[in-house]
């Protein structure tokens, strides 16, 4: 590491559409603990999608600041390169994003409800939009391993 980056060059990042300044990489997905593993990527000075944890999670940020903002905007907190956090689910709804950099972090969600949820997305009115949970993190997987043996 120098400067803060992280050497990620042996690390395939991919995208959603309509999600924007994110790039992922799914680690582990555990039916049997209810646990996913992943590496997320905000780009530098931008937000990803208002959104609400619905597992416990830990984050370890490996690249620049993971900075979190409430849904009005405010900057609630910046978690600096190295830091480790432990959080319980259905916090309240923010946006996060890159410093200065783009931000890497390991996102490992653990104890994940029946249900299957880990993301909520929300809209401005905090109306969910869309869930992301094991089943969606399994087929992004499974199309990851597609592709990376492509």
């Amino acid at each position: 590491m120098k400067n803060g980056y992280f050497d990620d060059r042996n690390i395939r990042w991919y995208t959603l559409g309509g999600f924007d300044n994110l790039a992922y990489h799914v680690c582990d997905v555990d039916e049997r603990l209810r646990s996913v593993d992943i590496l997320f990527k905000f780009a530098a000075n931008e937000k990803i999608a208002l959104h609400r944890h619905k597992a416990a999670y830990r984050t370890f940020v490996l690249q620049g600041e993971l900075r979190i903002y409430r849904a009005n905007g405010e900057l609630k907190e910046v978690r600096p390169l190295g830091s480790y956090v432990s959080a319980a689910s259905d916090g309240e709804p923010h946006t996060e994003g890159g410093g200065d950099i783009d931000v890497i972090a390991l996102f490992s969600n653990r104890g994940i409800a029946d249900n299957g949820v880990v993301y909520e997305i929300l809209d401005e009115n905090l109306n969910v939009v869309v869930t992301f949970g094991i089943p969606e993190f399994m087929a992004l997987l499974d199309a990851q391993r597609q592709s990376e043996a492509a």
